[in-house]
């Protein structure tokens, strides 16, 4: 199934049919064009399916439902498995979601679709690291060669867990792995993914899982879901192991590479669709919530890549869900 273009038949009524597995990642290397479409295959997940159309995934705190992303179906079929849904989950908040989708869930049930933060592409047929922008880039490398730092591609556990436990003591959330908006580094489904560690002296002091973006069966682009690197080692690192895997990428003509979320990145204007007090807390939250999460050096570290930047938005039936975004930082692990 996964060799041929999935038979849709938008006419068919939802059942509660649930999918295989295998149809599922059928249905994700059609239409998961998405970000976080690999994603939606973590551990934990719900899913609502639709045969002959896709599927939504969600997960669900304290009674209240969480879409992540954007559906899993034809651009066509987005409303269609959209109004199904909401049907069922009429509260629903939906989470990293796309333009189309909120101009969908705005106009036709009124939800509020307020930006979450913004996501970057990089054309990496043009991608190069000259340029005054990427100074930061020429000189982590330059770093790295000085200290012996390698790279290279493996799928094998190479200190993983060592180094990604001591990652996380130095973390704003020091307890546990963020799940959810990001995937957790352990995943049942691991097909297609890339694995790049830099090395010192043989021994691993970093890593990148990349997960692979999809469009009729090809893959269109990867993104960085996981990164790591040892505590004595954080500066550079990541810039490192980014710059060898868009080479690598880009020789083997892979057309992008996605950067994925870069929450409360934000455009100061405000959208007609959007909460203006929800915009106004989550940028006091950007302003101020460094404690809670390092928003400013992830935006700074991701915009020294240069790509193109778009909006990423979370739709919301109240003008301030406040139980909503408590429940979200928990079932995240945020909090």
């Amino acid at each position: 199934m996964s060799d041929q273009i999935l038979t849709l038949d938008p006419s068919r009524q939802a059942t509660d049919t649930t999918f295989s597995f295998s149809q599922r990642v059928d249905y994700l290397k059609q239409f998961g064009a998405h970000s976080q479409a690999f994603s939606t295959l973590q551990p934990d997940m719900s899913y609502f399916d639709v045969p002959g159309v896709g599927y939504i995934s969600y997960m669900r705190k304290w009674g209240m439902t969480f879409v992540l992303s954007d559906p899993v179906a034809a651009p066509e079929h987005v409303e269609l498995i959209l109004e199904r849904f909401h049907s069922r989950f009429p509260n629903a908040s939906y989470i990293q979601v796309s333009r189309p989708v909120v101009d969908v869930l705005h106009r036709r049930f009124g939800l509020f679709g307020t930006q979450f933060g913004s996501e970057s592409r990089i054309d990496l047929a043009t991608w190069s690291v000259s340029g005054k922008k990427k100074q930061i880039i020429r000189t982590a490398l330059n770093q790295a060669e000085k200290n012996g730092i390698t790279v290279r591609e493996r799928f094998s556990d190479d200190h993983t867990r060592e180094i990604s436990q001591a990652w996380i003591r130095t973390r704003k959330c020091k307890s546990q792995e963020i799940r959810f908006l990001i995937r957790p580094m352990e995943m049942t489904y691991r097909e297609n993914e890339r694995h790049f560690y830099a090395y010192r002296n043989g021994k691993a002091v970093g890593f990148i899982y990349f997960d692979p973006i999809y469009r009729n069966n090809r893959i269109v682009s990867y993104v960085p879901n996981i990164s790591r690197a040892n505590a004595d080692f954080r500066q550079g690192i990541f810039y490192t192991l980014m710059a060898h895997a868009m080479s690598v990428f880009k020789a083997e003509g892979v057309p992008f590479l996605d950067l994925g979320l870069i929450p409360l990145a934000l455009d100061k204007a405000p959208e007609d669709q959007e909460s203006r007090l929800l915009k106004r807390i989550l940028h006091g939250l950007y302003d101020r919530g460094n404690f809670l999460y390092n928003f400013k050096g992830l935006e700074f570290t991701k915009s020294r890549f240069r790509g193109a930047s778009f909006k990423t938005y979370c739709c919301h039936r109240r003008s301030l869900p406040a139980l909503e975004f408590l429940a979200m930082f928990k079932l995240t692990r945020v909090l």
